[in-house]
């Protein structure tokens, strides 16, 4: 790599470290109330100067432009300079060198940025934080993978001291801040979230969910951590998975109709159309909300995989008889 250009790739790399910093200072500041917004479009500067940063250094031109026989014709801002690859760009490219679900994760945000584009991201500061909390990881990841372990955050990013405990009761803040939500962002999230495969939405790179669970300090030492990390295999681990999953349920994946009709023809039944779908749910009281098939969100109503399993059960059952 020559001098110049390992000189611009460090000096990229460097903006991406304070963008992606300046995101994490904000979001946990508790004087800030527009977190979410400033979270969002700073991790996104950060997330495209990385990208420049690889690209920089394999070689592959970031710019805007369109072929005149064999000369490039590069875009230019109004201002005259040269039109780089904004992050979506980057996404796009065939070597672009993050993973499927980190890719969903950016995807997802920068989507969320178009629709809180000027506008007050009422509710979501908690509501989405998993998936906040997986972009900054998946950040300091790629930061060391593709530059160098000297590049990392590690010993930046820390946990933040709350006013507030963390216990079972702030569920129900969360769910009422739901409230807040602007219909326009409820429903691109459903829409987002309705297109991801079960694995894809449980992916950490997609959202990092932790479970906290108040102790008592039976050790000395134990005292002074405010978490204590436990193997996921062990019995403690276990039984404090059964607990939890009695009090809380899980954020199901969500479906719309023309995603359980495509999988209900992935399951071998090729006339499965949308008349027979809307016939079946009607017949079979889908949308009824004891019966636990679907939600309504905002306007429109969407399925679980429990429907798809039910109506993937009745059909062979028809072909049986």
């Amino acid at each position: 790599m020559g001098r110049q250009i390992y000189s611009e790739k460090v000096d990229l790399i460097a903006k991406a470290r304070e963008a992606l910093l300046s995101s994490v200072q904000i979001y946990n500041n508790p004087l800030i109330s527009f977190k979410t917004e400033s979270f969002i479009v700073l991790s996104m500067i950060a997330w495209t100067y990385l990208l420049h940063a690889f690209y920089r250094a394999n070689g592959v031109d970031y710019r805007y432009y369109s072929k005149v026989g064999r000369r490039k014709k590069y875009v230019r801002n109004p201002d005259g300079s040269i039109k780089y690859w904004d992050l979506n760009e980057c996404l796009s490219k065939s070597d672009c060198p993050l993973d499927k679900d980190t890719i969903n994760n950016l995807v997802f945000l920068i989507g969320l940025r178009n629709q809180i584009e000027h506008r007050k991201a009422n509710g979501l500061d908690s509501y989405l934080s998993a998936r906040y909390q997986a972009c900054a990881l998946n950040f300091n990841y790629y930061l060391k993978k593709l530059h160098g372990e000297k590049y990392g955050l590690d010993d930046n990013l820390a946990l933040s001291l709350q006013f507030s405990e963390l216990d079972y009761s702030q569920s129900a803040v969360i769910k009422d801040k739901e409230g807040l939500i602007p219909q326009n962002v409820n429903s691109y999230i459903a829409e987002f979230d309705s297109k991801l495969s079960e694995p894809e939405i449980k992916s950490e790179r997609f959202a990092y969910r932790l479970l906290f669970v108040k102790v008592l300090a039976k050790r000395k030492g134990q005292a002074d951590r405010v978490i204590e990390f436990i193997d996921p295999k062990s019995e403690l681990s276990k039984n404090v998975a059964r607990e939890y999953w009695v009090k809380e349920e899980t954020e199901k994946t969500k479906f719309s109709a023309t995603l359980v009709i495509q999988k209900i023809k992935e399951a071998g039944y090729k006339n499965f159309g949308m008349h027979q779908h809307t016939t079946f749910w009607q017949e079979h009281g889908g949308k009824n909300p004891d019966k636990g098939f679907g939600t309504m969100v905002v306007k429109n109503w969407y399925w679980y995989q429990n429907w798809i399993d039910y109506i993937i059960g009745e059909l062979g059952k028809r072909a049986s008889s």
